[in-house]
């Protein structure tokens, strides 16, 4: 019941400007703690074994907080499980880039580059909504479904080991020159944590609009992708929509020639489409929703 009643708290609060202006934020605190680990560890030999290390201690140092912080009782777990999920602050970002793109390319690129972190630049519109879409079936699996499957796994432990791990990967896990070998253990770590809740979140996307049919498809076109989870709820999304999604992008000035998931659906596309995309964000929730609330109700 402790999820279901963080996931209400999510959906209705959200990332409250009033309170992250005076503390920081968990995400912030994450951040510096793996800036440190890669200014500390990162030099020298045999830079995967010690990006392995510092793994290990900030898994540990997760796990050992997130049983710590147990004991300070049901209230404050909810709490933290609340400001740990997505939901809400997902949706948001992702509807002020259809906003912005119906007011001006400018305003929706900058919209977009809060969210992405690709070149947007010289994006147009239908690029522009592409990019939203794919973040926002993206992070509905980074950030909802992955921390509520490891949160009925293994709690606060779990959901904190997971977060932290997320947040190297996007930090470290990148192959440039400095993190090719040190954060190996970050991105891998990362893709096996996610690796069922990918395939939960396409499930939850692909269930609710009958298209469980289209399985073969979607699971097909997801394999395609360039990473081996952010495709399925990126394929399951596109078929939903039915808007092609992925296709080629720029990243640090350089084109990359990605192939398209679900090709042939529309690729003209805009805010329509992205606040389209919002509304299956919440149906999602809602499906992810009751299965925390019967799982809460049987389990007891």
């Amino acid at each position: 019941m402790i999820l279901a009643l963080a996931m209400i708290l999510d959906a209705l609060m959200g990332e409250p400007r009033w309170l992250w202006e005076r503390l920081p934020h968990p995400a912030i605190l994450m951040g510096h703690a793996v800036d440190w680990i890669d200014k500390t560890l990162n030099s020298g030999p045999q830079k995967r074994l010690r990006g392995v290390a510092a793994m290990l201690l900030l898994g540990g140092m997760a796990l050992g907080l997130g049983w710590g912080l147990r004991w300070l009782g049901w209230g404050a777990e909810i709490l933290v499980v609340a400001v740990l999920l997505a939901q809400k602050s997902l949706v948001d970002h992702v509807r002020e880039v259809a906003d912005a793109l119906r007011l001006s390319l400018g305003d929706a690129r900058s919209a977009l580059a809060r969210i992405v972190g690709r070149d947007t630049v010289a994006m147009e519109r239908p690029a522009i909504a592409r990019s939203a879409i794919e973040s926002a079936a993206e992070n509905l699996s980074d950030g909802v479904i992955a921390p509520v499957f490891w949160y009925l796994i293994a709690g606060l432990p779990g959901l904190l080991l997971y977060k932290i791990t997320n947040t190297a990967d996007s930090m470290i896990g990148y192959r440039t020159a400095r993190h090719e070998e040190f954060g190996w253990a970050a991105a891998r770590l990362d893709d096996l944590l996610n690796l069922i809740p990918a395939r939960l979140t396409a499930i939850l996307i692909a269930l609710p609009h009958g298209l469980m049919r289209r399985w073969p498809k979607i699971a097909a076109e997801a394999r395609l992708h360039r990473s081996p989870n952010a495709g399925w709820p990126e394929a399951a999304m596109a078929r939903v929509l039915g808007v092609a999604l992925s296709g080629p992008r720029s990243y640090d000035g350089k084109m990359h020639d990605y192939p398209y998931v679900n090709a042939a659906g529309q690729k003209d596309i805009g805010p329509d489409q992205i606040n389209a995309a919002c509304t299956v964000l919440w149906r999602v929730w809602a499906a992810a929703f009751a299965v925390v609330l019967f799982l809460a109700v049987v389990l007891g």
